[in-house]
């Protein structure tokens, strides 16, 4: 039993070894870039104001129109823009961004733990971990989608607001880093292949 225990520390001192210090820090960087794609997403679901069209502000919580004396006047009651279906479009767009950063968070906390615990497990922990980031991407996106298709009409492209941006920018982070952390994990040195040896 202690023969096999200590074969198996061994072993994953060997592994760790092994990993250069080029992979550690791409896998450092795609860690960091996920992470601030999740706070850039979170202050997008945050403030939520996304588009200025006509003096009118549209969000995901709150509908603005710009007053007289240049103040905002902003209502909860999203049925005041008089856009067709817009209680249940901003339900589901505000849903799917606000699930994707819970989603994105979970899947930054398996890349953390596949990098500080490194067992056998860690590879596949690391691809579990970019594919809930893909899914974010896939949330976020469909929110984005799904937002800017109910206020089609209202769309200027002077009139996204910076945290529309900040959201757009986060999907595109989320979709480029759960992509480049599945390929990593591809063409480093697999752990199976190891276990052989």
């Amino acid at each position: 039993m202690t023969a096999i225990a200590v074969q198996a520390q061994w072993l994953l001192t060997r592994r760790r070894r092994t990993r250069s210090f080029f992979e550690m820090f791409i896998r450092s960087l795609l860690i960091l870039c996920v992470a601030i794609a999740i706070v850039l997403s979170s202050i997008a679901v945050c403030d939520g104001h996304w588009l200025f069209a006509k003096g009118k502000l549209f969000g995901l919580w709150h509908f603005c129109t710009v007053g007289n004396n240049s103040a905002l006047k902003c209502a909860t009651d999203l049925t005041l823009a008089n856009v067709r279906g817009i209680n249940a479009g901003m339900t589901f767009a505000r849903s799917l961004v606000s699930f994707a950063v819970v989603v994105a968070i979970f899947g930054l906390e398996l890349l953390m733990v596949s990098q500080v615990c490194e067992d056998v497990n860690s590879r596949r922990k690391w691809s579990m971990g970019s594919i809930l980031v893909l899914l974010s991407f896939l949330l976020s996106f469909t929110g984005v989608l799904s937002f800017l298709f109910l206020l089609r009409d209202h769309i200027t492209l002077t009139g996204f607001t910076l945290t529309y941006w900040c959201e757009f920018i986060s999907a595109f982070l989320f979709f480029l880093n759960g992509i480049s952390g599945l390929h990593l994990n591809n063409i480093t040195f697999p752990w199976n292949r190891m276990r052989k040896n």
